[in-house]
């Protein structure tokens, strides 16, 4: 008999998030039967054995090989049976009655194809990254937290939706890739997640995939799930991240728009990577504090790394940001 759930989830070295994310389903669904399929993503960190000893009715997968967070699901959902499937980070815990508010929102709204839930840190404030716009050179060239924080309603952040303070699901462009529930149908007719991607911009890719198909997707504000690294400052930003981030924004442009949006994309991002650096440089004379000055370095070092990436030179001119860094840190302010 085909269950009307599956609960995917991927797990790379948070052991510990998985069980609690899994007691939590348990707790507050437990008359909600569902499969459950957690991938180990060759982090071998013991997930196995701990599913095994508490959980032995979860489904466990272990990849000898990081197949990437899409990858991973894709696996999964291969193997999966229910007629809805729920992607879900390990690092979330969900709350009572999410659920039912999304089991029910995806087989009663018209045309749902994939519905997303209320997502809150863990400190049960809002995280305003569960829904929000596909990327586009507007909203990446102004995407900052201070304009976010102070309009959040504007139009090209898509998150509109989460200070309507109503409780009725609403249509949105896309949802984030913590909790993402769709129909088995919908997934398997857009391909599940493209691959293309080393990391970010999977979820979005699947969204505009779902979009494109015909199928709305929707947020549902009763479905509340906390998610403990979603926080804009939960992930501690590198060079790396920064870059990698923008390499799957124009992977995501060139797939679903064409290659000349994707380079003007790049060139976007230059001009905003140049416009940030003589913002810094300008400020410099006013770090006199050294906390304020190790952040200034960093700035500087993000946004020439960004550069760098954006115009093709980035082996250029992260040495000489690193050079920088280097003879600066000689002669930081006390």
């Amino acid at each position: 008999m085909q269950p009307p759930l599956s609960i995917i989830i991927v797990n790379w070295n948070s052991a510990a998030f998985v069980r609690e994310c899994l007691a939590s389903i348990y707790r507050h669904s437990s008359h909600c039967h569902c499969e459950i399929i957690v991938v180990d993503n060759a982090s071998f960190d013991g997930c196995g054995q701990l599913l095994k000893a508490e959980f032995p009715q979860v489904t466990f997968i272990q990849s000898d090989h990081n197949l990437g967070f899409a990858g991973a699901n894709n696996l999964a959902f291969e193997r999966s049976h229910g007629r809805n499937i729920l992607f879900l980070n390990p690092d979330t815990t969900v709350k009572v009655g999410a659920l039912d508010a999304l089991i029910e929102a995806l087989a009663s709204l018209p045309k749902a194809g994939m519905v997303g839930a209320r997502l809150l840190n863990a400190d049960l404030t809002l995280q305003t990254t569960c829904v929000t716009s596909l990327p586009s050179i507007v909203n990446q060239a102004f995407s900052t937290t201070l304009l976010r924080n102070s309009f959040p309603r504007w139009r090209i952040w898509g998150m509109q939706p989460l200070y309507d303070g109503g409780d009725a699901p609403c249509t949105v462009e896309a949802i984030s890739g913590a909790c993402m529930l769709a129909k088995r149908d919908v997934i398997s007719a857009v391909g599940a997640f493209t691959t293309d991607y080393f990391m970010y911009a999977e979820d979005m890719d699947l969204c505009a995939k779902v979009n494109k198909a015909g199928w709305k997707i929707y947020y549902v504000p009763r479905a509340e799930i906390i998610h403990y690294g979603g926080g804009s400052s939960s992930l501690r930003e590198n060079n790396f991240s920064n870059i990698a981030m923008r390499c799957s924004v124009a992977r995501y442009m060139a797939l679903h728009r064409n290659r000349s949006y994707s380079i003007l994309y790049r060139l976007s991002t230059a001009v905003t990577a140049i416009c940030r650096l003589l913002i810094l440089v300008g400020l410099s004379p006013l770090a006199i504090h050294r906390k304020a000055y190790r952040y200034l370095i960093a700035a500087i070092s993000k946004w020439t790394g960004i550069l760098a990436w954006s115009i093709g030179a980035t082996g250029l001119l992260n040495r000489a940001a690193n050079h920088h860094r280097a003879s600066a840190h000689t002669s930081l302010p006390q």
